[in-house]
């Protein structure tokens, strides 16, 4: 049951993407409503759960580096899905696992086995059987969304190690509330960002606000409940492979629904990226969580 559990909340996670393509408004604007409508949904977790307190001031200074970090994140990836589409930034936005392979390295002490050393040419190896018929062919567009991509994963890293710290503050008591702070702090931030960039934040249609919806409630916050009240109760190795469900089926949604062009060498460049990124999450000896593999 908590296997089906991972696997239900990593294919919900999946669609993260194609929400922030279907809702048509511009990254930030998609950015802001993830966060907005996850922070009002997180809120009424944590309510329910008695996780409300009032935050002391080094939780509320730890919250905003995180929230920052997952900002920028977060405006770096939807703005790479439009211009690379869902299925090719949700593989790059998950490199962020080597990232945070070399901080179990240095910081950690985690040693260095021969896989964590063959996982990330065989990453980049992966990826340019992806992007390079396109790197050349499509031009400049395409090249910024691939640095965006990976832009994202080096932020979401940061998030990721800041968001470990503000938990730890809690000391594993608090599931909603911790996150709860981080995408209040971050929609605020992104609303700057829209009003700096003049872009309003106006919901266009119907349709928009039922892609931004769903990318909130079901990606944002149902999958990762799903996926991280699940994970201690299913072997690391297990839930790793399980939580590659994510990348890979975003890259799958993107042929199906945007009939994304993908000859069969992209295909194999693909299986080769999403093994290479589990072979550095099995390698560096961390039990997976639901941050290590989602965007």
């Amino acid at each position: 049951m908590a296997l089906f559990r991972i696997i239900f909340g990593a294919v919900l996670i999946s669609f993260s993407g194609i929400w922030v393509s279907l809702s048509g408004v511009a990254p930030e604007v998609s950015a802001f409503y993830r966060v907005f409508f996850g922070a009002l949904l997180l809120f009424m977790a944590s309510l329910f759960a008695g996780e409300l307190r009032r935050p002391r001031l080094v939780t509320i200074g730890l919250a905003t580096v995180t929230a920052l970090m997952f900002a920028v994140d977060l405006w770096c990836w939807h703005s790479s899905i439009s211009f690379i589409g869902p299925g090719l930034s949700t593989i790059l936005a998950n490199m962020q696992v080597f990232i945070l392979a070399g901080v179990s390295i240095i910081f950690f002490r985690v040693p260095v086995s021969t896989p964590l050393l063959i996982a990330p040419p065989l990453a980049f190896g992966g990826l340019a059987l992806i992007v390079w018929p396109e790197w050349q062919t499509i031009g400049a567009s395409f090249q910024k969304g691939v640095f965006l991509g990976l832009a994202a994963a080096f932020f979401y890293a940061l998030y990721l190690l800041s968001l470990r710290r503000l938990q730890r503050l809690y000391g594993g008591s608090s599931l909603f509330y911790p996150l709860m702070l981080v995408s209040a702090i971050s929609s605020i931030l992104l609303g700057v960002l829209a009003l700096l960039r003049n872009t309003s934040l106006a919901i266009p249609t119907s349709h928009s606000l039922g892609a931004l919806v769903a990318l909130a409630f079901l990606s944002q916050v149902v999958g990762w409940v799903l996926i991280t009240t699940s994970l201690p109760r299913v072997v690391p190795a297990v839930a790793g492979l399980a939580l590659l469900l994510q990348p890979a089926l975003a890259f799958v949604w993107d042929v199906v629904i945007f009939q994304r062009p993908t000859t069969p060498l992209n295909w194999f460049g693909v299986a080769l990226t999403i093994m290479a990124i589990y072979g550095g999450m099995a390698a560096s000896n961390r039990k997976p969580m639901v941050s290590t593999i989602t965007e």
